[in-house]
């Protein structure tokens, strides 16, 4: 309910029209003959197309004419039988040709020209780069897991895989450490690292 005297927040305020693209700027419409403000842009040659540059040259056109311009605008304009069904392919522009990234100075910088003596960087980043043994033998990953547990280098042979075993399970093991069953978790592990390297070709 409206009383006697009453304006309602659209009368006091008319709204604008606004249209999608408009971007006003004091120009004036390109179009000879045409006194109205330049506010939509278009391409500058009808059936020109974006390249590597971008779209190429823009004209600002009024309300009305650049409708005029949507209207009557063919994408395929100027293109031959078999340019139009190249560019009707389902991944066609993915083909266009982009600007390369500017490299960065000096290039990537080696792994060697870092000081890292606490093997901060090689702790994070280096886990892939896995040292080879010497006599080329492969070695898994599970097979470096269970060099590790054992505490070996990749190197190590045989002999001293049966020697290192020996060791640990002396150390670990109840009927030899005076009963201390606290260490059985550390036992189970020597023993899975020991089956999985005993039977690998680096120590066959």
């Amino acid at each position: 309910m409206r009383f006697e005297g009453e304006s309602s927040l659209a009368e006091a305020k008319p709204r604008q029209a606004r249209f999608h693209g408009r971007i006003p700027g004091g120009r004036a419409c390109s179009v000879p003959g045409c006194t109205e403000a330049g506010e939509f842009r278009a391409p500058a040659e009808r059936g020109a197309r974006a390249g590597a540059d971008g779209p190429g040259d823009w004209r600002w056109l009024c309300l009305d004419h650049v409708r005029q311009f949507n209207a009557s605008y063919n994408f395929f304009d100027g293109m031959t039988a078999d340019e139009i069904t190249a560019q009707q392919r389902p991944y066609a522009g993915w083909e266009r040709e982009t600007r390369a990234f500017a490299a960065g100075a000096g290039g990537t910088p080696r792994w060697a020209d870092f000081v890292d003596p606490l093997d901060a960087i090689q702790a994070r980043y280096g886990a892939g780069r896995q040292q080879p043994r010497q006599d080329g033998r492969p070695l898994s990953d599970a097979d470096r897991r269970a060099l590790k547990v054992l505490g070996l280098d990749a190197d190590a042979d045989r002999r001293a895989l049966r020697q290192r075993y020996s060791e640990l399970v002396r150390r670990y093991h109840p009927d030899r450490n005076g009963g201390d069953r606290s260490q059985e978790g550390q036992l189970r592990q020597v023993i899975d690292a020991y089956d999985q390297l005993k039977k690998a070709p680096a120590f066959v």
